[in-house]
């Protein structure tokens, strides 16, 4: 009986040993398919644009919810790299800080496939950061003029980003 009892406990070493190789190869495969930005972050259960524009449309301004999704960089900032907007839909985008800070994106990476983690919020951005915002994207002094109003944003705030390579 013992003998049999450590046979099992051998097989069910063995097997949770497997997974975490398997687990590794899958994390290593990710590591070569995207450069990595901020905290370390995994492509599984990344929500799609359209699933991530659906759960904004159901926060109002304060709310706050911890998601990770999937888009296309639509813009980026041209200074520093220091946010970028992406699309949730044909109409609808988010506009992407970075934790603390604490990395920035190419700047070239415009039109590369990421996937973010991190903080999706309702926020109110006043004229004068929208005005900042434009003349980050390189716009003209008679587009950044014509920002007069504030606008409700769909916000996120990453802490961690993996761009396709």
């Amino acid at each position: 009986m013992i003998k049999i009892c450590t046979v099992v406990v051998l097989i069910l070493t063995a097997c949770k040993q497997e997974k975490a190789v398997k687990k590794q190869l899958e994390v290593q495969k990710e590591t070569q398919e995207f450069n990595s930005f901020g905290d370390t972050i995994s492509v599984d259960k990344a929500l799609t644009s359209s699933e991530m524009l659906a759960k904004f449309k159901t926060l109002k301004i304060g709310d706050t919810i911890d998601v990770k999704f999937a888009s296309s960089i639509k813009e980026v900032c041209s200074k520093k790299g220091c946010w970028m907007k992406l699309p949730l839909d044909e109409n609808a985008e988010t506009m992407v800080r970075f934790k603390d800070y604490g990395f920035f994106m190419p700047l070239d990476s415009k039109g590369s496939e990421v996937i973010v983690a991190g903080k999706a919020f309702i926020k109110e951005t006043s004229v004068k950061e929208l005005q900042h915002y434009a003349e980050d994207a390189g716009k003209t002094k008679e587009e950044i003029a014509k920002i007069t109003t504030p606008k409700k944003e769909f916000s996120f705030e990453a802490n961690g980003v993996l761009m396709k390579k």
